[in-house]
Order: structure tokens, then C-alpha cells, then sequence
């Protein structure tokens, strides 16, 4: 068992064991839990976690009520790439 020294800041220098067998690089984001048996430290997730029908919705039918050809994708994205150039966006 590894021991770590409480700095008069409050900060923890976890070992070095642990932190390369977790993967974990200077400027990880930790989440911080105080349980019954100590405070538990875990990987913070890089996004919040979405619910499983919050994104569904990008997998509605089309509106013209058929897939996209890749044909007709390039033409729609040429078409608003020369709209906003032409609106000074790009």
C-alpha cells in the first residue's frame, strides 16, 4: 500500500503506480465523492451523459421522405458553402 502527505494547499500527490495504471496525465479532471469508507477519486467523463432517446433524434427520416443519395449530400453541402461565401462567412 502506497501513503501520499497532505500539502498545507490540500493537495495529494497520488504515485505515480497508480496514476500510469490508470492512464491518468497532469491535467486530468478528477471527480471528488466522499463515501462512508474515504473519498473516492475517478475519471471525470469528457461530456455529460446523454439519455438514450435524447439522441435518437438525428436518426428521424428524411424529410423529402427517403435516404440521401452521396451525391445529393455533396451538392447540399457545396450549395450552403457557397452561401455563406457569398454572406462573407468564410
Amino acid at each position: 500500500m502506497a501513503t501520499t502527505r497532505l500539502s498545507t494547499k490540500g493537495q495529494v500527490i497520488l504515485p505515480a503506480s497508480l496514476r500510469d495504471k490508470r492512464g491518468w496525465r497532469p491535467g486530468q479532471v478528477l471527480e471528488v465523492e466522499e463515501t462512508p469508507d474515504g473519498i473516492l477519486l475517478r475519471a471525470a467523463t469528457p461530456f455529460p451523459e446523454t439519455a438514450r432517446g435524447a439522441a435518437f433524434g438525428i436518426l428521424a427520416p428524411s424529410p423529402i421522405g427517403r435516404p440521401l443519395t452521396i451525391e445529393e449530400m455533396h451538392e447540399a453541402t457545396e450549395t450552403e458553402a457557397r452561401a455563406r461565401h457569398a454572406r462573407g462567412r468564410y
